[in-house]
């Protein structure tokens, strides 16, 4: 695997390439729900979990039920929240929690006075049990993901177990956020044994405090580097310049090129419209575009040749301005193969869009995208002046 190892031990990056990885994707909250609950109840010395949305529900009521048995039996039970994606956590739950001996911990609490401040935000999801295995994906903890409570409209979604060394990683992160939001962390950092018919892997991360993302830097890599197709899955497209220009030019030089985006169904109409003023010079330079038709297409995946990264990171710019941020980079054949499996079948189930449709499309829908272009680029431009000056006031 020469392309992923040259990729995977740039000292660029913060984590390096860990051979011997066991990767298992789980599709919908059918799935990876009861696994990361069934992983929770097995706890022998721990549970750090790190989640953006968390609110109250039936998901919640398992969770919690299943962290506060997990303290009653001695288990070290670590929750940090992101204080904006708990907002809808009530009161009675966080004192289910705190009560049941879960330690808890908000991510930058909201305060009026901390101002612009307040946009930076916690999006990733790790799970990680007794240093054994680890979770992540796109998920939160809420009905919305739940196919038992939202039979109907639940969101698609998936979410990543891993076992192996990079389960290192992915604790050392969560220990980072917490000491920072909650306190010390008297855990000592796990040493996985690699499997010897494991796959490598590597940890990408965001942080708004960086000059250059990893997880982008590693995206715009891998389409240059693939020489068959880039296939790319996200709830919310609003990429940079740079990741336009690499997909373009993937397409224009023959790639198999393919955005698998939400249709109708999703839960921000506005950033779906600011999305469509990509449209045009995608489709017309070769890149195929797939609206996803029966639900909320919330999953991330990116797809280089036989490279995937899966994680929280959307591709939109304010997640790269103000949110932490993390994905599992890897190469697998077997799971290469279901995330063929799932991108095949998703892309059935959507409404593919045309280069000569989408230019005799309503004049009223071009309006519509118009406004919220010019929307999206008056907060970027008010949002990246006060971050600006937010640096500028802390330096001596």
């Amino acid at each position: 695997m020469p392309g992923l190892q040259m990729s995977l031990t740039n000292h660029k990056y913060r984590f390096p390439l860990r051979e011997g990885n066991r990767f298992h994707l789980l599709i919908d909250g059918g799935e990876f729900f009861p696994a990361m609950l069934a992983a929770m109840a097995g706890a022998r010395q721990y549970i750090l979990m790190e989640m953006y949305l968390f609110e109250s529900g039936q998901v919640a009521d398992r969770f919690i039920a299943a962290m506060t048995a997990a303290a009653g039996r001695g288990v070290k039970v670590y929750l940090l929240l992101d204080d904006f994606g708990a907002f809808f956590l009530r009161k009675a739950d966080r004192q289910r929690l705190v009560a049941g001996g879960v330690n808890l911990a908000f991510f930058n609490p909201l305060r009026f006075i901390r101002k612009v401040t307040n946009l930076a935000r916690t999006h990733r999801k790790i799970l990680v049990v007794d240093g054994e295995v680890a979770f992540t994906g796109g998920a939160g903890i809420s009905d919305q993901f739940d196919p038992s409570a939202q039979p109907e409209s639940f969101w698609h979604e998936t979410m990543l177990a891993i076992r192996g060394p990079c389960v290192r990683d992915w604790q050392e992160l969560f220990q980072e956020g917490w000491e920072r939001w909650g306190g010390s962390l008297a855990i000592a950092l796990p040493r996985p044994t690699a499997a010897t018919d494991g796959a490598p892997g590597r940890v990408v991360t965001h942080s708004r405090t960086l000059a250059r993302s990893g997880i982008m830097r590693a995206f715009i890599n891998r389409i240059r580097q693939s020489e068959d197709r880039v296939w790319l899955a996200t709830a919310y497209f609003l990429p940079t310049w740079k990741l336009r220009r690499a997909l373009r030019r993937a397409a224009l030089d023959g790639l198999d090129v393919r955005l698998l985006l939400p249709g109708p169904r999703t839960d921000h109409p506005a950033v779906r419209n600011i999305g469509h003023r990509f449209y045009e010079k995608m489709l017309r330079d070769g890149v195929r575009i797939f609206e996803y038709q029966p639900r909320f297409l919330h999953a991330k995946l990116l797809l280089g040749g036989a490279w995937l990264s899966i994680g929280s990171s959307n591709l939109d710019r304010w997640n790269h301005r103000w949110n932490l941020e993390a994905n599992q980079e890897l190469e697998d054949p077997a799971l290469l193969a279901q995330v063929l499996d799932l991108f095949a079948e998703d892309f059935a189930a959507s409404r593919e869009v045309h280069y000569a449709d989408w230019l005799r499309r309503p004049w009223l829908g071009r309006l519509g995208e118009e406004f919220w272009g010019w929307v999206m680029a008056l907060v970027v431009w008010l949002s990246e002046r006060r971050k600006n000056r937010s640096r500028s006031e802390r330096r001596p």
